[in-house]
């Protein structure tokens, strides 16, 4: 009976929807290189050759013979897509040229080698979510100088084109939308553990959440030394 009543229950399953999704209804922010610690010397190749590595790594999905097969979608609405007879969809393109400096391309080394580093941002996947307003990614230092920096896209933009997400069954060749920080370090800068935090601001996506120091927002370390 146990077994009958098992095997009717696994008919009833689809595997495009998800029956237990992630209760949390706002994403957590993380970075690429995956350390929330980073310390190198810029001057020595092999001390920053393992960040470069899992940047060049993590973008190959981002890469152009990947993305063209994917939607060039109209820039900022949401990408609504009815439910089809495969249940298969379709999904925004985001090339790591949209990284410009930062993507790897005109700079393999990712700015490492000149101790301007660039540090890449992605919100966690939640099935649905739909963000209001005009989300982007704000970094700050935590100290009295502020220290200057690049945002790709153009101010850290997230665009709602990439939301909502279907799930990994339905959206098989979606990607998040990546934000990338060029940190523009100076030699007075150098040799100094900086702590910095970045959030997802101007939505209404939660960034202050005491319980969840990762929710809407992440803070790491970094040091270059000469």
């Amino acid at each position: 009976m146990f077994a009958l009543t098992m095997w009717v229950m696994l008919l009833t399953l689809d595997d495009y929807v998800p029956k237990y999704r992630d209760r949390v209804p706002y994403p957590g922010l993380v970075i690429r290189p995956n350390a929330l610690d980073m310390s190198f010397n810029k001057s020595d190749p092999l001390k920053y050759a393992k960040y470069v590595q899992h940047l060049e790594t993590f973008l190959r999905s981002y890469n152009d013979t990947e993305q063209e097969k994917n939607e060039d979608c109209p820039r900022g609405e949401y990408f609504m897509q009815d439910d089809t007879e495969d249940m298969t969809k379709k999904a925004c393109r985001f090339k790591r040229g949209f990284l410009s400096l930062c993507s790897g391309l005109s700079d393999t080394n990712f700015g490492y080698s000149e101790g301007k580093p660039c540090i890449l941002l992605k919100m966690n996947r939640i099935i649905g979510l739909k963000p209001r307003g005009d989300p982007y990614i704000n970094c700050t230092v935590k100290r009295d100088t502020p220290i200057q920096m690049q945002y790709f896209p153009s101010e850290g933009r997230i665009d709602k084109m990439y939301f909502p997400y279907y799930g990994k069954k339905a959206h098989e060749s979606y990607v998040q939308p990546l934000v990338a920080v060029k940190l523009l370090l100076t030699k007075e800068d150098y040799n100094k553990e900086l702590p910095v935090e970045c959030r997802v601001e101007g939505t209404d996506l939660r960034n202050n959440d005491e319980r969840d120091k990762f929710l809407g927002r992440v803070t790491f370390r970094i040091k270059v030394v000469e």
